[in-house]
């Protein structure tokens, strides 16, 4: 049997890079958010469509947290109607590479992974 080498103790300390990942697994649709806003920006209806599922709150959530984290600037344009638009900013357009990595491993592991959840939650 071999040894589980100790975890780093920097890495739950709140200065650690780990803790300045944008993606966080806990909110699935920051991730889905940059994949909507590749092909341009776009207003909160707009992302609503693909992104049903998510309540307003939670998006609006996601959104704002994109936005602190520089992966998507928040621009209000006044004339001629009231609107507000999202976009990547060069930041969260570097994220699309690794995101596309992920979803493309997802692809590949696709029935491995369907699987595995099958099996966990069998009686």
């Amino acid at each position: 049997m071999t040894q589980r080498q100790p975890l780093a103790p920097d890495m739950f300390d709140e200065l650690c890079p780990s803790s300045l990942v944008p993606f966080r697994f806990g909110d699935k649709w920051a991730a889905l958010v940059l994949r909507c806003l590749e092909d341009g920006p776009r207003r909160f209806s707009e992302l609503r469509v693909p992104l049903h599922r998510a309540t307003p709150k939670v998006l609006t959530r996601s959104l704002r947290t994109l936005q602190r984290d520089g992966l998507i600037t928040r621009t209000s344009h006044p004339h001629p109607d009231l609107r507000v638009e999202y976009a990547l900013t060069p930041l969260g357009r570097s994220m699309l590479t690794p995101l596309n990595a992920a979803c493309a491993w997802a692809a590949d592991h696709w029935e491995e992974l369907l699987t595995a959840r099958e099996s966990y939650e069998a009686p």
